[in-house]
């Protein structure tokens, strides 16, 4: 049986603090999320970018690591990916958000092990989105569209035949505005480039005055 993990990377972070360059923020919390699935075992871990992800995502992984670039086609990107891992061969998967740096590798671990008994598996977060969403492939022809970032997302998944069609894990946050880096635990394993992002002094901002100095 095949598995693959990846990160899905859906554009520049909007959790950036004051000073840290979006794109930059979410390409450190996108490597913490892919390293987090490269130590899992049994399974392969890869990226999935949307048409706003920033560049520079395939300097962050292995070569030959799975990098799926999805089109810019108004196509929900959550069943786009499924589907082109299913069309590679795999027999699972699971999509993580990368905006969830200091995710436990446990709780990936959990979804592929509900995948023994349900087709679809969710890790939400508290306000009804999801951080994680893991389906046996080729995905059931009932999930439609769950957007990972929508504030519904659990909703969107009511479409399932029987409930027990979704097993729910334990959930998790994920950063999305600068308040949630309150979240993130200093004496919490890894999010290691997330960490040291952070641990930078801030970059000046810059002198838009427009002042001028001369003699008199």
């Amino acid at each position: 049986m095949r598995r693959v993990a990846a990160a899905l990377v859906t554009g520049p972070s909007t959790a950036a603090p004051p000073g840290v360059d979006p794109a930059a923020f979410a390409l450190a919390m996108a490597e913490d999320v892919y390293d987090t699935l490269a130590g899992l075992e049994l399974l392969t871990a890869g990226l999935v970018a949307g048409p706003r992800a920033p560049h520079g995502l395939d300097e962050l992984v292995w070569p030959g690591t799975p990098l799926i670039r999805l089109p810019d086609d108004g196509s929900e990107p959550t069943r786009a990916a499924l589907d082109q891992f299913a069309a590679a061969g795999a027999d699972q998967a699971a999509l993580v958000a990368a905006d969830a740096p200091d995710l436990p590798p446990l709780l990936v671990g959990k979804l592929f092990r509900a995948l023994g008994s349900a087709p679809v598996a969710v890790c939400p977060t508290a306000d009804g989105r999801l951080v994680a969403l893991a389906a046996r492939l080729p995905a059931p022809g009932w999930l439609g569209p769950v957007d990972l970032d929508g504030p519904d997302a659990m909703g969107a998944l009511a479409g399932a035949p029987r409930r027990r069609d979704v097993a729910v894990g334990p959930g998790w946050h994920r950063l999305t505005a600068p308040a949630d880096l309150a979240l993130l635990d200093p004496g919490l394993e890894g999010w290691d480039a997330t960490r040291t992002l952070l641990s930078r002094p801030p970059a000046p901002a810059p002198d838009r005055s427009g002042s001028t100095t001369g003699g008199g």
